[in-house]
């Protein structure tokens, strides 16, 4: 089952969940639940490449999840480096752009010099730009971008008057990227999160009970297929909708 591109979103969001459940069910350890979710990470990133899915987001770390043991906290963190060292090549030979979102200060060193490597390496590819959120938080990005509201207000560079939803969206993490259109959380839960709480505005929002380590192409396709069956209405009626009148 293949969706019309035409009707793709053009910016994917996922929030991948179930890893440590996943494990729990098969008598494993959490850290197999996760070391499984990173491969499946890259057949998805691979799969939104090939249906011309132009931006994917998904959710590695949330500032919240420090909370976690530390020994998962370090695995984690070791994996992430990992792919990292091992990815970036399939990256440049697929042209897929890494960023990588949220509050680095907290991150290992290492890890911190991987990703502007990884970043820097891909900063030029045109294909599918995948962005990873790590230590992020949907509130910290709101606050971070009202900091630079405020000092740019302070130094004489903005006039708060000029200040709208467009120049504000500009400031947040993911500022060069449209609004997202689609949302997936695997395993269950029926939250964000506190994922792209600005970005999230007005997206569809897909839940399945399916866990992360068994989402695969075919439950990717249907999500899509069920974006695609949505009536995007924005504000509008469907009756302007069915006019001409379709659009953000």
């Amino acid at each position: 089952m293949t969706t019309p591109e035409a009707i793709l979103p053009r910016h994917l969001a996922i929030i991948m969940d179930g890893n440590g459940r996943w494990a729990r069910q098969r008598h494993l350890p959490r850290v197999a639940g996760h070391r499984v979710g990173a491969r499946v990470v890259r057949r998805i990133v691979e799969e939104c490449a090939r249906r011309n899915i132009g931006y994917l987001t998904v959710f590695a770390f949330s500032s919240e999840n420090w909370r976690r043991p530390p020994d998962e906290v370090s695995l984690l963190m070791e994996l992430f480096l990992r792919a990292l060292r091992d990815e970036e090549t399939r990256l440049l030979e697929n042209g897929i752009r890494l960023s990588v979102i949220g509050d680095r200060s907290a991150l290992p060193a290492r890890l911190q010099a991987a990703i502007a490597q990884v970043e820097a390496a891909t900063a030029h590819c045109q294909g599918l730009h995948l962005t990873v959120a790590t230590n992020y938080g949907g509130r910290w990005d709101i606050v971070q971008a009202a900091r630079s509201v405020a000092a740019a207000a302070v130094a004489g560079e903005l006039d708060p008057a000029d200040l709208d939803e467009d120049s504000f969206a500009a400031r947040l993490a993911l500022g060069r990227a449209p609004a997202v259109d689609l949302l997936i959380r695997t395993g269950g839960e029926l939250r964000i999160s506190n994922f792209l709480l600005w970005q999230l505005a007005y997206a569809e929002l897909y839940f399945t009970d399916t866990l992360w380590p068994d989402f695969d192409a075919a439950a990717l396709d249907q999500a899509l297929a069920w974006f695609a069956g949505r009536e995007r209405r924005f504000g509008r009626t469907g009756e302007q909708l069915l006019l001409g009148g379709a659009g953000a």
